[in-house]
């Protein structure tokens, strides 16, 4: 019997699901970063075996929108809850239960399906203090199955997939073998750049960035890039560009360095920055750069 089912890996902003879907996957598929809202897009990773094929969604952490991006945000995690088979709900456990986890809660509150409370970060926990985490948990919602684990130390990853695909039902191989992400290498790079701009911003920065494609070209042994950043104030503009345009080329330097790593091959990586006034509150804009806008 052949099982299969979509998986949605919900959670609040920095709880670790880009960094679970990556470690389940053995492979990087989404970006990661300590800063918030890292992940914009609802990102499929499947993991296909012999009778089973798991398709992973992770989706952007749900918190309070501030505007139309943070509310589309939002609308993509809700949309995977509702399509999925299985809801993995996924915590810090290092952060005390808080109106941001009642807020959550509620959204899967009326869930028919197996929903599973993955316990991230216990490799920072003592035992006592694990046990502390998983009693306050339990009293707040009735868990399907609850699995402690370090995403970043591939704690226990194996033990969920076991556990997961009793929940599965047998169903479809919905993709190929080989296959294993929605997203194309278009979409991939232009993750990394921004991924790169948030590890080395600070304050407004990360969450103000948005980054478009506007030329590629690869051959047997280069791959050349032009990328456009776009912020949303010339004063970002100037902070992201850095004196004597040291930031940008740093980021440029860091980018490059994992796309050359990542392609086998030597990268030519060309960044320019655009300012696009509050681009995030305006619904044509956010349609322009992929981000949907259904208000």
């Amino acid at each position: 019997m052949f099982k299969s089912g979509f998986i949605s890996i919900i959670g609040r902003p920095n709880a670790g699901k880009s960094t679970l879907l990556n470690a389940i996957l053995n492979e990087k598929i989404a970006i990661t970063s300590p800063k918030p809202q890292t992940t914009r897009d609802n990102i499929m990773g499947i993991v296909t075996t012999e009778d089973a094929q798991f398709i992973f969604i992770d989706t952007p952490g749900i918190h309070k929108p501030h505007h139309r991006l943070g509310k589309h945000l939002n609308r993509n995690a809700y949309q995977a809850i509702v399509e999925a088979d299985i809801n993995f709900v996924i915590i810090d456990a290092t952060q005390p239960f808080g109106s941001g986890d009642e807020f959550l809660l509620s959204r899967i509150a009326n869930s028919e399906v197996p929903t599973f409370l993955i316990v991230n970060k216990i490799d920072l926990l003592s035992k006592e203090q694990l046990l502390h985490v998983l009693k306050e948990w339990q009293t707040h919602y009735p868990f399907t199955e609850i699995i402690p684990i370090s995403a970043l130390k591939n704690n226990n990853i194996q033990e969920l997939l076991a556990i997961c695909k009793n929940y599965l039902q047998e169903g479809v191989q919905y993709f190929p073998d080989t296959m294993k992400s929605d997203h194309d290498a278009h979409f991939q790079i232009s993750e990394i750049i921004r991924e790169k701009v948030l590890y080395k911003t600070e304050e407004e920065i990360p969450h103000s960035v948005a980054v478009v494609l506007e030329h590629i070209e690869e051959t047997e042994k280069h791959l050349f890039v032009q990328a456009m950043i776009i912020v949303e104030r010339s004063s970002q503009k100037g902070i992201l560009i850095g004196k004597q345009a040291s930031m940008i080329r740093s980021i440029r330097m860091a980018a490059q360095k994992e796309l050359k790593q990542r392609y086998g091959k030597n990268v030519t990586l060309e960044l320019y920055v655009r300012v696009e006034n509050n681009w995030r509150n305006r619904s044509s804009k956010l349609t322009q750069l992929g981000y949907g806008d259904n208000e």
